[in-house]
């Protein structure tokens, strides 16, 4: 058997602070959003699935949200 050299240590880069401050709030919102996901799964769990008169068609959700990402974005000429 041969001896393999040791890895070399690696350095890791650093972020420039607007970047890792971008990357923070990146982080929080995905947590907020997991958070409400998780408050979602366990009230079904506990309470069983709402009656299909409370709930939102997916198409109407996926409509309102392709208009918010259109009013999110400048008109291209």
């Amino acid at each position: 058997m041969s001896e393999q050299p040791a890895p070399a240590e690696h350095t890791r880069q650093q972020l420039e602070p607007a970047a890792a401050d971008g990357l923070r709030a990146y982080a929080a919102r995905t947590r907020e959003n997991a958070d409400r996901l998780a408050a979602v799964l366990e009230d079904i769990a506990a309470n069983g699935l709402p009656a299909v008169e409370e709930c939102t068609p997916w198409e109407e959700l996926r409509e309102a949200h392709l208009a918010r990402l259109a009013a999110q974005r400048p008109a291209v000429a």
